[in-house]
């Protein structure tokens, strides 16, 4: 009988951890290797690092201004949707549906999965299906959970942030503790010319910024957020600076324990270090790992079921039964569990460092686009007063980098980023034969294939199967 909408139940410490528990995850233990393979030299990888810290938190800020000017959620697609337009926004809705998000979920399901079992398997590599099997199995629960309760999921988050900087103190503490001691050889050379490949310097940063990638997230549940106009601003910047030290120290330990061919060689890092730092704790490391990749999977899930699925159900560019939340539990249950297949099958076919640089592409331009609108929305609309407004060469530089070294990538990798590229331009058609010929409340394609009647008794089904009501819209 009451109203029923999304309640706001994130806190500022739910949004503090919800940012650290969304970038801390597989990202600092996977890329180390990417960063420094594709940039020559530790010297130039810390650079690498301490730039895409910067450049997130150049974003993070233009993000914060965009979620105190646009009042709904949905990060990268309402943003882009409200500053570009229809277009622009439905080929980012194509592209996360199907190459970022299930890609993405897959690589953090697959460092679940391989950390997870290495203290069962060593000193051999876990057999590549149980690891599949494992991740997969992981991904299910983020998702049961994410179906059940905001609530608990919320406090999962917390309790899992802890967890990742626990275990990035592992690994701080003692590098520190060598380095003081003066265990300062590989960093010898640390700018050997002889080993920098200037020309793949955009897969480094893809690397960099997938580990620091998770900056957006408040954006996304804007509508869920206590005083978003204070505790957005407020929880990006003090989890960037956070992630940006935390990343800085830990990369610098993985350094000052391990020489660069056993960086590379290695195919988890912290692991690796784990065995050379102190033995003691070497099955104790990649358990923390496997819960901090845990707790990244459930602040993507948390996040994506009110981006692409739920957002753009509400604005009319997908199917309606996805922006419809449980009568009980006002979680957005049908946007939650449509991503499984994608994910499951990216999972059984995927490997990690080709599904990194294939969703990249299409992510940093979507996002280099939604700052851009930032710009577009400042010039047409002058006379609204936000209250974040960040200097504008922060947004302006932050477009600029993204969208070059998206152009760089392309010759850095051409095979995978132009399967991205590709499934980008296919939103093109798609998008003027089914969204652009919208008829009344129904997509095109709905109405060749299922007739209004048939249409609604199936969402009136599923209505009742998954105890669903569309939401009343609300706008704080």
């Amino acid at each position: 009988q009451e109203p029923v909408f999304l309640r706001k139940k994130i806190t500022l410490l739910r949004a503090f951890a919800l940012l650290i528990g969304s970038m801390i995850g597989s990202g600092i233990f996977i890329s180390p290797k990417g960063v420094l393979k594709n940039s020559g030299s530790v010297g130039l990888s810390l650079v690498v690092w301490f730039a895409c810290g910067v450049l997130s938190m150049f974003g993070a800020l233009s993000y914060a201004e965009l979620g105190t000017r646009i009042t709904k959620s949905g990060g990268h697609y309402i943003y882009i949707l409200e500053t570009l337009g229809r277009l622009p926004s439905f080929l980012f809705l194509w592209a996360e549906f199907f190459a970022i998000r299930p890609a993405n979920s897959a690589v953090i399901s697959l460092a679940f999965g391989s950390y997870m079992l290495e203290p069962f398997f060593a000193p051999c590599a876990p057999p590549v299906p149980a690891v599949k099997l494992v991740s997969l199995l992981g991904y299910y629960m983020i998702l049961a959970l994410n179906s059940w309760s905001v609530t608990w999921s919320g406090q999962l988050q917390t309790a899992l942030s802890i967890v990742k900087l626990l275990a990035l103190a592992l690994i701080i503490v003692p590098g520190m503790m060598l380095l003081a001691q003066g265990h300062t050889e590989n960093f010898q050379d640390a700018f050997d010319r002889q080993s920098l490949v200037l020309d793949k310097l955009p897969l480094a940063f893809y690397a960099g910024m997938f580990a620091y990638s998770g900056w957006f997230q408040t954006s996304f549940v804007r509508e869920e957020l206590v005083r978003p106009e204070r505790n957005i601003p407020l929880a990006v910047i003090v989890s960037v600076i956070t992630v940006i030290v935390g990343y800085m120290l830990t990369n610098v330990s993985y350094y000052t324990v391990l020489e660069t061919q056993d960086v590379l060689a290695s195919p988890a890092v912290a692991v690796s270090f784990a065995q050379q730092a102190f033995k003691s704790l070497t099955s104790v490391i990649p358990i923390l790992v496997s819960l901090s990749c845990f707790g990244t999977m459930n602040g993507g899930i948390f996040t994506f079921s009110r981006l692409t699925l739920f957002v753009a159900s509400r604005e009319g560019q997908w199917p309606p039964l996805f922006s419809m939340i449980h009568i009980r539990r006002h979680t957005p249950l049908p946007a939650v569990m449509l991503m499984f297949p994608l994910v499951t099958t990216m999972v059984c076919i995927g490997d990690i460092y080709h599904l990194l640089n294939f969703f990249s592409f299409s992510r940093w331009l979507f996002i280099g686009l939604a700052t851009l609108g930032l710009i577009v929305h400042r010039y047409r609309h002058p006379e609204l007063q936000s209250p974040f407004k960040v200097p504008l060469f922060i947004p302006i530089s932050f477009t600029i980098i993204c969208l070059f070294t998206v152009a760089m990538s392309f010759y850095s990798d051409p095979v995978n980023i132009s399967i991205g590229c590709t499934i980008v331009l296919s939103g093109f058609p798609v998008y003027y034969l089914i969204i652009h010929k919208q008829m009344s409340d129904y997509f095109l394609w709905t109405k060749l294939f299922f007739p209004p009647p048939l249409s609604d008794y199936l969402t009136h089904k599923l209505q009742l199967l998954l105890e669903v009501v569309q939401q009343e819209v609300k706008t704080y």
